[in-house]
């Protein structure tokens, strides 16, 4: 298994992102970055009553057609999240898993009547997505919260951390590198 992280678009996600979060995660972690041709619009996860995808639908459909040369999967959606318990979430990952989620529907500042700005939005499709690759590699919430993984419940949450690992965070993150199959 290579030590890759392949970013799929789930529906329609613009190529110029795709591509910068491959990059970005490259730079942030040092693993290898992919993108993956991309799979079609989670229509099978909406749910009509809430107007939203059930996240775990997308996370499990990732998990059962997640490419077996990559080392880890994040799927990348326009469309808005949910958990049954939560009224919406940015991301969703099983610790220690192959496959994580996230959704940048409610990462664009013009959702919450902000002046559009892509690179404040890469910026927060960054932090997001190393969230949850963060959470595949088995690391929890951290209670810093400048740290990536410090759970992000509100934007402002996204917006305060910065998109790096704490260095608690970031020893686990590579003592499981380290102990992962090559």
């Amino acid at each position: 298994m290579s030590r890759c992280v392949t970013i799929c678009p789930v529906g329609h996600v613009d190529d110029e992102i795709i591509k910068r979060l491959a990059e970005r995660i490259t730079s942030r972690c040092g693993l290898a970055s992919q993108v993956s041709p991309g799979m079609e619009n989670p229509k099978y996860a909406y749910n009509e009553s809430r107007c939203q995808y059930n996240s775990k639908l997308i996370l499990k459909r990732l998990i059962q057609d997640c490419p077996h040369a990559t080392f880890r999967l994040i799927g990348v959606t326009q469309v808005d999240l949910y958990i049954p318990i939560l009224t919406f979430v940015f991301g969703l990952a099983q610790i220690e898993g192959p496959c994580g989620v996230i959704s940048m529907h409610r990462l664009y500042p013009e959702f919450y009547d902000q002046p559009s700005d892509f690179n404040f939005l890469m910026n927060r499709i960054e932090k997001t997505a190393l969230h949850e690759l963060g959470h595949t590699m088995g690391l929890t919430h951290c209670r810093d919260r400048r740290c990536v993984m410090h759970s992000s419940t509100r934007i402002e949450d996204t917006d305060f951390k910065q998109p790096n690992f704490c260095p608690t965070c970031f020893e686990l993150f590579n003592w499981y590198l380290e102990n992962s199959l090559p």
